[in-house]
């Protein structure tokens, strides 16, 4: 037997419906959604939410947005009226199954519908994608002939053209080597005279230089004699080469050393300095004054106040290390942190001024509102509206008068919806 839920929101204008229903911490991808213009359900087991509208709606252009925990229906109305309630009031057990019955046929028929629909576009779109293929098909082929015809031409050019150049290389190299052949010959000619010139002036000085051959050989031998005693060097000098040692270090062994003592030492002593200062070394320059979380978080409110943000949250970051229970540091860090975009610290430090604001009572009403406010608004600039809505919803819950907190969260919702509705 499915659990009814009834802890749901929802609110109206003159055209829309707003319906708010918790997962309970259901996994988004069970919950399962059905409407038609008389009936919603949501059924996420074990748990199931159910409605018999109390007037039509356009289940068509209706929305629903699924987020973390919670689904956010907008619903339009058929006929811009106010209705008295989200429900048809009397409806017996005959009669919501009637309903029940009812919508269940109209939704299989606007399936079917659909389905048909779908099947008819889908042919249409196949045969279309075949008739665009065949035709693509056909102009790639085509230009594959053509690109092939052309290639053969330009292959063929290229082949004539080559020819061409062989014929006129081969003329070229004939005309070479006969020239080569013809200027061989007159150089052999020329050479065969100068033999018989030279074999004529020969025979004529042999007589001559028998003569002076036996003086020559005489000379020749005293020459070579004098260059081999010129070429022997002369013997060295003697003399001493001085050599000068480095002397050897031998350095501390290590079984020796007292470095371990001394590391040890000044650890010893460094650990003394820590016990008796304070455990905050930035504590250590300051004065008494400046010790007190309370005038430390005035300080960052001044600073807050002539935009430096930075140095605000410098105060408020040293109070909350003098007393990290107080939620009102954490809050004003989150302000500063919203306006300097750092938007993930500014929900962590409004998510922990909201665990220290407890119990919830009168005196802290105003910290809390202003605690979901900020969460809410870094959730929106990260653009997770769903989050941000339900912290807007809880901060109107602790202020149901507040009219910018109300302005703010219809804008929200107007987001979720993709929509920009204008309520009177």
């Amino acid at each position: 037997m499915p659990l009814q839920v009834n802890d749901y929101n929802w609110q109206q204008t003159n055209n829309a419906v707003f319906i708010s229903v918790p997962l309970r911490g259901v996994c988004v991808r069970d919950a399962d959604v059905f409407c038609t213009e008389n009936y919603l359900k949501v059924n996420y087991p074990p748990f199931l939410f159910e409605v018999f509208l109390y007037a039509p709606i356009d289940d068509e252009s209706s929305k629903a947005k699924i987020g973390s925990d919670t689904i956010v229906f907008t619903l339009y109305k058929k006929e811009a009226v106010m209705w008295e309630n989200l429900s048809v009031a009397g409806a017996d057990k005959q009669m919501m199954q009637g309903i029940r019955e009812k919508s269940i046929l109209q939704a299989q028929e606007r399936a079917k519908e659909v389905m048909e629909a779908k099947a008819t576009a889908k042919r249409e779109d196949q045969k279309f994608t075949l008739n665009v293929m065949m035709k693509i098909e056909e102009e790639e082929r085509q230009k594959i002939e053509n690109m092939k015809e052309n290639e053969r031409i330009k292959a063929t050019k290229e082949l004539e053209a080559w020819k061409e150049c062989q014929r006129k290389d081969e003329k070229q190299k004939e005309q070479k080597r006969i020239q080569r052949e013809e200027k061989l010959y007159q150089q052999e000619k020329q050479i065969e005279e100068e033999k018989k010139k030279l074999k004529h002036q020969n025979l004529t000085k042999n007589s001559a230089s028998r003569n002076f051959a036996t003086k020559g050989r005489n000379s020749e031998n005293i020459f070579f004699e004098k260059l081999k005693e010129d070429s022997i060097p002369a013997p060295r000098s003697t003399g001493s080469i001085k050599i000068n040692f480095t002397p050897r270090v031998f350095p501390t062994a290590l079984r020796e050393s007292q470095v371990a003592e001394e590391e040890e030492w000044l650890h010893k002593q460094a650990e003394a300095r820590r016990a008796i200062n304070t455990d905050i070394p930035e504590l250590c320059d300051l004065k008494e004054e400046e010790k007190n979380p309370e005038w430390l978080k005035d300080k960052g409110n001044k600073l807050f106040a002539t935009e430096n943000y930075l140095a605000a949250i410098n105060a408020y970051n040293l109070a909350i290390r003098l007393n990290s229970k107080f939620p009102l540091l954490y809050l004003n860090r989150a302000a500063c942190h919203l306006k300097l975009k750092n938007l993930h610290k500014a929900i962590e430090d409004s998510s922990k001024a909201l665990e220290l604001l407890t119990p919830p009572v009168a005196d802290n009403a105003n910290a809390r509102m202003k605690a979901h406010v900020r969460r809410g608004t870094a959730f929106c600039q990260l653009e997770l509206y769903i989050e941000g809505l339900q912290d807007y919803e809880a901060a109107l819950k602790i202020d149901p008068s507040n009219k910018v907190v109300q302005n703010d969260a219809e804008k929200i919702r107007n987001i979720i919806q993709g929509t920009e509705l204008n309520s009177q």
